[in-house]
């Protein structure tokens, strides 16, 4: 039996066992749009704007392990898609972006909504293709997702063209992929990960400093026993919280230029550095100048060979998949008759518990004015630690992962690498319909809400019953506490001298909407919006215009260089 390329894509999708596409319609991907709405095994959700369509797939693959599908249409579709595309990417999520393309016969002729989608989103995919033939829509579709959740993840662009929809072949799903120029490896080397061992014995200051990797790697169980087999203390980066349980009395808070001064501390002043699917990102170790400043071995075990000794250099590489390294090194560890030095191990717990005693995230409770990190805190307690948090970017990013303790994996999901505003809504849209009986809460601010604000509309037609926590300081808040840090207190075009009222906004798009200005009233108002199981609740928590994000490590600084208060 002959089906068109219409058909064809929207039978692979039911293949690969997809339940919810995000995107919105154009004039390229009609053909693709009539075929989903013939079945109903593959669900659309309509979006307000393209970059909602990927940041709500991304939302989605973030909290599923599963991968996420958007599909846009040509020309200002792609465009409009490309700022979640590079977001993704970034944090290596697994996404397929399925994009209309101009007729074969009209590309490079400045047709109508033509734009050069291959060649745009190039440097912010894992890969991408352009379908010449009907034939090939099968096997590249097949491609895209095997290509999307190994290795490495990533955003993958299938482009379209209007004319490839309608040809006709016949249909056949590949059951397995094969190609010669991508074999991610698996399996750690098993010297290497010996290697790894003698040195982690030898450690007088041992740390284990782990990333987004052992999230995307399904590795949190595995961490969790290599940790307490060890006996050494644990920071995850901004990507990593939840990899290892925040509440656990060997965690010593997230680490980097907002984390706390005993995992900066401990990360700057340990002997022997266990990485752990983390890519030493700027924001985590500062001035590699500095970070080397103090002598320490490094073991770095990573999927992505290019990661390993990209920013620092290396002792002992191990590339694999995070899980199965850390299985091993396990299994290893058990059968071997060296321990860790328990002496040098309590001196160097005894040194944490110093460090620690500075209580680096204290803040002024006593205050009338309701401050963010209290907002958090009560969040936390509300919610029993127990919701899926998305986030935008920005202050209320760092108090959420300050003061939120996440003991699960796949339960923080915010943009780190590209740091991108405007994800919060559509991340949780995504993780809401991944999890519909679960709950889920938006910590944003109130510039951030405003750039895809517009999804409030795509809530009310799906009935998603998210939480908006909008910690309202009435400025751009990171960019504010740049200004006074770095810029002399000149607060260029960071005031928000023109906000809507949210509260009416919220209504007007048919939600309930809730203004908090009193300290008092923070949890009363939280456990009212989160008893309204059935409601988006919009709350308007109006929050202190003055309080900055501390610990702060300036750029280009170390990372025992940080501000304190």
């Amino acid at each position: 039996m002959q089906l068109t390329g219409a058909e064809i894509v929207v039978r692979c999708l039911q293949e690969e066992g997809v339940e919810h596409v995000f995107g919105y319609p154009g004039g390229a991907v009609l053909f693709l749009y009539d075929e989903l709405f013939k079945q109903d095994k593959v669900k659309h959700i309509l979006v307000r704007h393209e970059q909602g369509a990927v940041h709500a797939a991304d939302g989605y693959a973030r909290s599923t392990d599963k991968v996420g599908v958007a599909l846009v249409t040509s020309g200002p579709g792609v465009t409009n898609a490309v700022t979640g595309i590079a977001t993704a990417y970034m944090d290596s999520i697994p996404l397929v972006i399925l994009t209309g393309q101009v007729p074969t016969h009209a590309i490079g002729q400045d047709a109508f909504q033509e734009c050069d989608t291959v060649g745009i989103t190039r440097p912010c995919v894992k890969h991408n293709f352009l379908v010449k033939d009907v034939k090939d829509i099968a096997s590249t579709i097949k491609k895209a997702f095997y290509i999307a959740a190994t290795g490495r993840p990533g955003p993958v662009v299938i482009d379209i063209p209007k004319d490839i929809t309608t040809h006709k072949t016949e249909f056949s799903y590949p059951d397995k992929v094969s190609m010669r120029s991508y074999n991610p490896v698996v399996k750690g080397h098993a010297g290497q990960i010996r290697k790894a061992i003698q040195m982690l014995m030898s450690a007088k200051r041992p740390m284990i400093y782990t990333g987004g990797g052992v999230i995307l790697g399904d590795a949190s169980q595995q961490l969790a026993q290599l940790v307490r087999m060890l006996g050494f203390p644990c920071t995850n980066t901004l990507m990593g919280l939840g990899g290892y349980p925040a509440t656990d009395p060997q965690f010593v808070g997230m680490l980097g230029m907002h984390g706390t001064y005993e995992a900066n501390m401990a990360m700057q002043h340990c002997d022997v550095l266990l990485a752990i699917g983390a890519r030493f990102d700027d924001r985590v170790i500062g001035n590699p100048r500095h970070f080397f400043e103090q002598p320490r071995k490094i073991i770095h075990v990573d999927i992505d060979p290019s990661s390993i000794s990209k920013r620092v250099r290396v002792d002992i590489p191990v590339v694999g998949n995070v899980r199965e390294v850390l299985q091993e090194l396990i299994k290893q560890l058990q059968a071997a008759r060296e321990k860790p030095d328990q002496a040098a191990l309590k001196s160097w717990w005894a040194q944490i518990k110093e460090w620690r005693s500075r209580e680096c995230l204290k803040y002024d409770r006593a205050s009338t004015i309701i401050k963010p990190q209290f907002v958090i805190e009560k969040l936390y307690e509300v919610t029993k630690g127990d919701a899926f948090v998305t986030s935008d970017v920005g202050q209320h990013q760092m108090w959420a992962a300050q003061f939120y303790k996440f003991n699960k994996p796949r339960r923080w999901i915010n943009s780190g690498g590209l740091g991108t505003m405007g994800v919060g809504l559509p991340y949780a849209m995504g993780v809401q319909l991944a999890h519909p009986k679960s709950t889920v809460a938006c910590v944003t601010g109130e510039a951030s809400i405003q750039m895809c604000i517009q999804e409030l509309s795509t809530c009310k037609q799906y009935r998603l019953p998210v939480k908006i926590v909008n910690l309202n300081n009435k400025y751009m808040g990171m960019v504010r506490q740049w200004q006074e840090f770095f810029h002399g207190n000149r607060y260029a075009e960071s005031y928000m001298d023109a906000l809507p009222d949210f509260v009416k906004l919220a209504e007007a798009y048919g939600h309930v909407g809730m203004r908090v200005e009193k300290p008092a009233d923070v949890e009363p108002a939280l456990k009212e919006a989160f008893a309204r199981k059935k409601d988006l609740v919009f709350l308007d928590f109006v929050t202190d215009q003055t309080e900055n994000v501390f610990p702060m490590v300036p750029g280009g600084k170390g990372l025992s260089e940080m501000i304190l208060v």
